[in-house]
């Protein structure tokens, strides 16, 4: 009985880092992708406040980025709405996680101003600049330094320590 609970663990977990890594590939690429934003999206569909908060945060940056595809205002504004929403809950319960405060800033960075979601740059930043070496997970640090490198937000001198 106890090895059967252990097999079922050990799946569990290694199932949900690949698919995070899967994630974490595809995310990079949603930005300029529709159809690599909607697949992402109908992956992350099922994911609620019960899961992750990483991938909470993923859900939640995924669906203000598919606002910028879809049709209608009011379509825009609600899919941008709900997905702040689960970014802010994600940083709320999980607020020393490096890679949920990456996603907030990509998004908060890539947001129109009229948006007004722009409150936590300095702060994400900050915190990524202070905690960037303490990240144990490789596949982890890859994610946050790419997003880095290529962020208008991060000074080359900053960029240096990366």
């Amino acid at each position: 009985m106890k090895l059967l609970f252990i097999i079922t663990v050990f799946i569990s977990i290694f199932g949900t880092n690949l698919e995070l890594t899967e994630i974490r590939e595809a995310y990079v690429n949603a930005p300029r992708n529709k159809e690599v934003t909607m697949k992402l999206s109908d992956k992350l569909s099922s994911v609620s406040k019960k899961d992750s908060p990483v991938l909470v945060a993923y859900k939640g940056a995924v669906l203000t980025i598919k606002a910028k595809f879809a049709k209608g205002k009011n379509n825009k504004k609600e899919l941008f709405k709900e997905g702040a929403e689960l970014l802010e809950y994600a940083v709320k319960t999980s607020p020393n996680n490096i890679e949920i405060r990456t996603l907030r800033l990509s998004i908060q960075e890539n947001t129109p101003k009229f948006l007004k979601y722009h409150k936590n740059i300095v702060q994400d930043k900050q915190f990524i600049l202070d905690h960037f070496k303490g990240i144990a997970s490789m596949a982890e640090k890859v994610f946050v330094r790419s997003y880095v490198l290529q962020s208008e937000g991060f000074s080359d001198s900053e960029k240096e320590l990366f």
